[in-house]
């Protein structure tokens, strides 16, 4: 029998001839994951509700040589998601479900129509974005990439229990699609950032200041305190850690939940 050939760190990488899909690709992490996804090589489709962001961010990525599509979707809306599928069919490759709405309010004043929202836009659109992916690969298999959030693995912050809920729903729907299709060839991840500089965050500290929300702004003293690093982190270094679990690097990767959180799960 040969030997098999060993690939080197590069061509591990790479995820060249790849089709990549990712959800709130317009901003921050989304946007962050698009370029370094499109760096690596692979081609783009790119969902969000900002059409006129991605078609920005889509003419800059094709400075890297890649295809790149844009598509305009409502998440929270199932028919949308479906719609979005049969145009797609069975050639996306990886699947990185990103998008998430991320709004404070009091546990005891979170009424049905707001639970909804946040549950169909950060829980339910990762479900189905799934369920159509593995649906149409079958066993052609696949990467995806779920994002959650340290807020549903240690709540920190007050206001958040509806957040929390729809993502640790995410970290759940990750490990059972893990165990269950591995042996169709979809590996399946998720990651739990926590602490990073996105421009919704930034928006937040301004809102706070402006408002002198005082919970808001000791609950940012107190988290950048607990943070080893001492430091929040950069949108880039989340997206570096996806390229690396959705490319051969981590072949033999899947369930796993992995912290980018400058410690913050840790300390």
């Amino acid at each position: 029998m040969a030997k098999k050939e060993r690939k080197s760190i590069n061509e591990l990488l790479s995820l060249k001839g790849k089709r990549a899909l990712i959800t709130g690709a317009a901003a921050g992490i989304g946007r962050a994951i698009a370029y370094r996804v499109a760096e690596a090589g692979a081609d783009l489709e790119l969902v969000d509700i900002n059409l006129r962001e991605m078609k920005k961010i889509a003419a800059e990525l094709r400075d890297f040589d890649v295809k790149v599509n844009v598509h305009k979707v409502d998440l929270s809306k199932r028919e949308e998601i479906l719609a979005l599928w049969e145009e797609l069919g069975d050639g996306v490759d990886i699947l990185i479900n990103n998008a998430g709405i991320y709004l404070f309010k009091d546990f005891t004043d979170v009424d049905e129509e707001f639970f909804e929202k946040i549950l169909k836009v950060n829980f339910k659109s990762v479900f189905w974005m799934c369920q159509e992916m593995i649906r149409r690969r079958g066993k052609k298999g696949g990467a995806i990439l779920n994002v959650a959030s340290i807020e549903a693995v240690l709540p920190f912050a007050k206001g958040l229990i509806h957040y929390d809920v729809s993502k640790m729903g995410v970290i759940a729907l990750t490990r059972a699609l893990a165990r269950e299709y591995g042996k169709m060839g979809f590996r399946v991840n998720a990651i739990v950032p926590g602490g990073i500089k996105t421009p919704g965050v930034k928006k937040l500290e301004r809102e706070a200041a402006m408002k002198l929300n005082v919970d808001l702004i000791k609950t940012a003293i107190n988290f950048r305190n607990r943070l080893p690093l001492g430091r929040f982190g950069d949108p880039d270094e989340v997206a570096r850690m996806v390229v690396v679990l959705v490319s051969e690097l981590a072949s033999y990767m899947t369930g796993a939940m992995i912290a980018i959180d400058g410690g913050f799960l840790s300390s």
